[in-house]
């Protein structure tokens, strides 16, 4: 086996805590509501001339019972850190005047969601969009004079229209809709025939002009696409933006393709990406206006294939060359060094989110930043590199790197004294033989104030995806340190299926979901409980949501007497009919390979269902009412079989959350029941 510690970038975390300790300060184990304390950054924003940054911060409000965002600015080497907005509505969506004097930003203070501007030397905001509806999405020229935001709105109805047939509709008593086409809803949200549209508005007449107005299609991508997939062409020459434009196919396709339109929205957009029938998002110029590069899959209905970084050049951009075809790494986020010789882009990387420089001649790369979980890419500041990172010891901070990889040095120190109030436990990472003795990886986290002759129960994290990972990551839903905190020794491996070991490897899941993974899992725990003789392995529950859910269930009829107690959140028990409640076809038909009438056996081979019979381990089931990817009543049946074979089982269900849970005091309700589950089976 090969082993590897976690580095502590800058001295943060554990460090932190432990300097505050021996300076008699008083500290205490992390817990949730350490985490729901932590400020959020996210959405740098370098100025024009490279010496500023502004950002969106997120703070919890519990007495609200929700996170509020202001705009915070600080110098590019770190220095002079304020705020700019401080109003009690949510400011967020940062972006910069070309002139370098002003932010735009969205803002709820109006009362609706508009674009306003305020001075970056201060001042008060100034409300620049006064619409019917709410806007969001904002993107700002930097050749100056035009903004882009999105808006719902119903297919060739002006935004007065659709207010007008929104408020007609809300009047009406009759209150059923019809659909002839799916979807119907999607993610957490029930269709009403509105789409997202793309407005692009002069800053002079203040006329927003709908570019996508007889499409019936949506941009960004929902649910989660952002701004990053709307770009404005060299010289105000139009704009471009990436949305699924296939009709009656959309909830069975992944073709997502890059559109160009004109800014007063004259002509119907031009499709750049026709000839690639699988995902084309995140386009980017070059800072001399001649290259636009962008991520693109290669297989059609397939969401997470590895994306390339493509290059076109020419004047409609008909010039197309693949420039990482041969890197088997997926970026996540793209964009080029300032003078136009390489692409910096982050992507999964065994367990790390690291950030990478390719040569835009060759496609050769060069890490510069190998360990941590970079999670937001402002891009380039003259000669270094600007970004948000993570690890398992602390949340977002922004950072900067010189371009050849040196003088990795932090930007802001936010959460710093929130940090030294906790005590976390310490992160290792070690390698171990999964299925077919392929490497697998595994992290582990030792509990807080850890006496290595002491037997600690272990919490055995099971990730979601399936194509995902539990790495170096302060994740604000499944965050290990909060089982560490609690006593427990946290255990997460990245089974064959996971994100950042390659493409074959995350491709292997395919129509084995309980077979590979469920090895990689056995193997990776009984490594674990073998390298670490401090961690009982007679006290282990194993926990997990959405696939991780799945795997619960399963590992329920499959290993009925290896765990104490399971945790089941938003997990499937009948894969068949999970495939007909659900909203986003291509998923189960693409991981179980066909639909269940075409390829019956893909959907009955790892059916939870099947095994009910086995099931022994008491269970805690999690579920939302608002989860429209893996619904309800997957977990209201699974509670069902638990009650009626006479398992000790409880459920916990929300009525007002989605796939995750999100409210503050919904999250802490969450981890004090799943933490008391485990102290009742394992303690």
């Amino acid at each position: 086996m090969r082993f590897f510690t976690v580095m502590l970038l800058m001295g943060l975390g554990v460090n932190l805590a432990a300097a505050a300790a021996s300076a008699g300060k008083e500290t205490h184990p992390f817990s949730v509501h350490d985490m729901l304390a932590m400020d959020r950054i996210s959405d740098p924003q370098i100025s024009p001339d490279g010496q500023n940054v502004v950002f969106t911060l997120r703070k919890t409000d519990l007495k609200a019972n929700r996170g509020r965002t202001d705009l915070w600015i600080v110098e590019a080497d770190g220095q002079n850190l304020r705020r700019l907005t401080s109003h009690p509505a949510g400011d967020f969506n940062p972006r910069w005047s070309s002139c370098g004097k002003y932010i735009l930003f969205l803002s709820t203070r109006s009362g609706s969601s508009q674009v306003w501007s305020i001075r970056v030397d201060g001042g008060e905001a100034v409300q620049l969009t006064d619409l019917p509806l709410d806007v969001g999405n904002l993107v700002v020229s930097p050749y100056g004079e035009y903004i882009a935001f999105t808006t719902e709105v119903f297919v060739n109805k002006c935004m007065k229209g659709t207010r007008k047939q929104l408020d007609e509709t809300a009047a009406d008593p009759m209150t059923g809709r019809i659909y002839d086409s799916i979807f119907i809803r999607h993610w957490d949200t029930w269709k009403d025939g509105r789409r997202s549209h793309l407005f692009v508005m002069s800053l002079k007449d203040k006329n927003p002009v709908d570019v996508m107005k007889a499409m019936d299609a949506d941009t960004p991508s929902k649910p989660f696409g952002g701004p990053e997939e709307i770009a404005f062409a060299p010289g105000n020459s139009g704009i471009v933006f990436t949305t699924r434009n296939v009709g009656r196919e959309e909830a069975w396709s992944t073709n997502f393709d890059l559109f160009l339109a004109s800014l007063d929205g004259r002509g119907e957009p031009v499709c750049l990406t026709g000839e690639n029938e699988a995902w084309d998002t995140s386009p980017v110029f070059s800072p001399d206006g001649k290259t636009m590069a962008y991520l693109a899959m290669a297989v059609p209905r397939y969401e997470s294939d590895r994306f390339r970084i493509v290059l076109r050049t020419g004047k409609n951009w008909e010039q197309k060359r693949v420039l990482t075809e041969s890197w088997d790494f997926s970026p996540g986020s793209i964009a080029f060094s300032a003078d136009g010789k390489e692409i910096y882009a982050t992507a999964a990387n065994k367990g790390q989110r690291s950030l990478f420089a390719l040569d835009m001649r060759t496609g050769k790369d060069r890490v510069l930043v190998r360990d941590g979980y970079v999670a937001s890419l402002a891009g380039a500041a003259g000669t270094r590199i600007i970004f948000g990172m993570d690890h398992l010891q602390s949340p977002v901070e922004l950072y900067s790197i010189h371009s050849d990889g040196r003088q990795l040095k932090p930007i802001t120190r936010i959460n710093a004294d929130k940090l030294e109030s906790v005590r976390m436990g310490y992160a290792e990472q070690f390698s171990f033989a999964g299925w077919n003795d392929e490497t697998v990886y595994c992290y582990i986290v030792k509990p807080v104030d850890f006496d290595p002759s002491k037997k600690y129960p272990v919490a055995f994290l099971i990730h979601g995806g399936p194509q995902g990972s539990f790495g170096n990551h302060f994740h604000y839903r499944w965050n290990p340190q909060a089982y560490a905190g609690a006593g427990y020794a946290a255990v997460m491996v990245d089974f064959h299926g996971s994100v950042g070991y390659g493409q074959a490897f995350c491709d292997a899941i395919r129509g084995d979901w309980g077979g590979k993974p469920l090895e990689d899992l056995v193997k990776g725990l009984d490594a674990a409980l073998k390298r670490y003789p401090w961690m009982d392995g007679e006290r282990v529950g194993a926990l997990g949501a959405s696939f991780g859910g799945w795997m619960i269930n399963w590992i329920a009829g499959q290993l009925p007497e290896r765990f104490k107690c399971l945790v089941s959140h938003d997990g499937n028990l009948d894969e068949r009919m999970a495939y007909f409640n659900t909203e986003e076809l291509w998923f189960p038909e693409w991981d179980h390979m066909g639909t269940p009438w075409t390829n019956p056996e893909g959907y009955e081979k790892h059916n939870p269902v099947n095994h009910v019979g086995k099931w022994k381990t008491p269970m805690l089931v999690i579920h939302g009412a608002l989860d429209y990817r893996v619904v309800d009543t997957q977990g209201i049946g699974t509670f069902n079989a638990l009650q009626r074979r006479g398992i000790p089982s409880r459920l916990l269900y929300f009525h007002d959350e989605n796939h995750w849970v999100l409210k503050p005091h919904n999250s802490i309700q969450w981890h004090d029941t799943v933490i008391g589950w485990l102290d009742q089976w394992c303690k």
